[in-house]
């Protein structure tokens, strides 16, 4: 136990030191103008609970075999929307079951589908505890706007979330290279065809306990990445700043070529320029010596063309409260890039997001040119620095930190 402790004061030194001033934003800042109507939302109070028998129940997988998305919880949750009858219909959770759709259902025939992802975390101190839920009802409400589907209070579907996983909470893994991955679905289920915004919909939310989103290796290695201009993942006015299946079902046959060519994920570019926008589902970050020898990070900024992540929003609001480089939210180009590495400018580029947390990047298959990105070779790595600050908070080695809401 005092081992534990002393671990515990060690890692914890720099996240306590960034707590007694930063200002934790509770906003991805991605809010339309229509207003959420929370008085027509569903309320936890109403959740009703149906357990699985003993013969529904799976068999928990072992921990060293979890890929992604692979095996599911004994429970879901699952909330109905007819405007018919007032609109939300009381929460229940239920055995994890398949779901039944009418043939004509707007999901099937018109994407009308949202999604978000989200993870729980059996801390050290035993704790399961879930990052910034508040972040993902926000915008999983912006993009339920976009889509013609109702909305509701983010704080309700929290508090269902909540009971849940304290259900499944079995599920959660005893390891802090797992965790246990949170899917928020709501899809329009009207039984009718006709593009129109749906009268009908379902909210579900599935569980699964899943390993690291790469495939480990014996050694650290950094993400492979196609950059083809021939393809583009999202433009001005689509919906690529929200979390909607239609922006990733045109995504994967060029993810099947990148991975022809050996290559792990895609580096989305856009415009005459080649501006660098997502790198296969996350956020991308670029660190480097800017014109005047200071470092730097940078990212794209939230101007329609990205999904404002919220492993994103954690990066910025850590490393503007560390102070000791710059940065900054501007378009990055692969001319600029390309100088940077001919410069020996550019230290480190790296992906974001809640399925990897941070991927180091080490080259780029670009315009018939390997462009080997050395952020690997760095003798202190930033990436390192935020992948274990956000553990650290995920984990619990920082006890009561804002960004971590406890499970009960």
């Amino acid at each position: 136990m005092v081992h534990l402790r002393r671990k515990i004061l060690v890692r914890s030194g720099l996240l306590n030191q960034l707590r007694l001033n930063v200002r934790w934003s509770s906003s991805l800042k991605i809010r339309d103008k229509e207003s959420i109507q929370p008085e027509r939302s569903f309320k936890s109070s109403d959740l009703s609970v149906r357990l699985a028998a003993p013969h529904q129940l799976q068999p928990k997988p072992d921990v060293s075999a979890l890929t992604f998305g692979k095996y599911f919880t004994d429970h879901m949750l699952k909330v109905f929307y007819y405007e018919s009858l007032g609109g939300w219909q009381a929460p229940e959770i239920t055995p994890f079951e398949n779901l039944v759709l009418h043939p004509a259902a707007k999901v099937l025939h018109y994407a009308v589908e949202l999604f978000e992802g989200m993870k729980a975390y059996r801390g050290i101190d035993g704790k399961i505890r879930i990052f910034r839920p508040e972040l993902n009802m926000e915008r999983m409400n912006t993009s339920a706007i976009r889509s013609g589907l109702p909305t509701f209070n983010g704080n309700e579907l929290i508090k269902c979330l909540n009971r849940l996983i304290s259900i499944d909470q079995e599920w959660v893994p005893h390891s802090e290279a797992s965790s246990l991955y949170i899917r928020p679905t709501l899809i329009g289920i009207d039984p009718t065809l006709g593009v129109a915004a749906s009268d009908s919909a379902l909210l579900y939310v599935i569980l699964c306990p899943v390993g690291t989103y790469f495939k480990n290796s014996s050694k650290e290695v950094g993400v492979s990445l196609l950059a083809d201009p021939r393809y583009t993942r999202a433009w001005p006015g689509g919906c690529g700043d929200r979390k909607m299946g239609s922006n990733y079902a045109p995504t994967i046959h060029v993810q099947r070529e990148a991975a022809e060519k050996g290559l792990q994920q895609v580096l989305w570019l856009y415009g005459y320029d080649n501006q660098l926008t997502e790198v296969g589902t996350m956020n991308i970050f670029m660190f480097y010596l800017n014109e005047n020898g200071e470092r730097e990070l940078v990212t794209p900024p939230l101007n329609g063309l990205i999904l404002p992540g919220v492993t994103r929003n954690s990066i910025l609001a850590l490393g503007r409260e560390l102070k000791q480089f710059k940065v900054s939210e501007r378009k990055i180009t692969m001319d600029e890039v390309h100088r940077l590495i001919l410069e020996n400018r550019l230290l480190e580029l790296f992906g974001a997001g809640t399925a990897c947390i941070v991927s180091p990047i080490s080259f780029i298959d670009y315009a018939g040119q390997g462009l080997h990105i050395p952020t690997l070779e760095q003798p202190e790595p930033i990436y390192k620095m935020f992948l274990k600050c956000l553990s650290d908070i995920q984990y619990g080695y920082i006890t009561d930190h804002p960004w971590a809401l406890p499970i009960d």
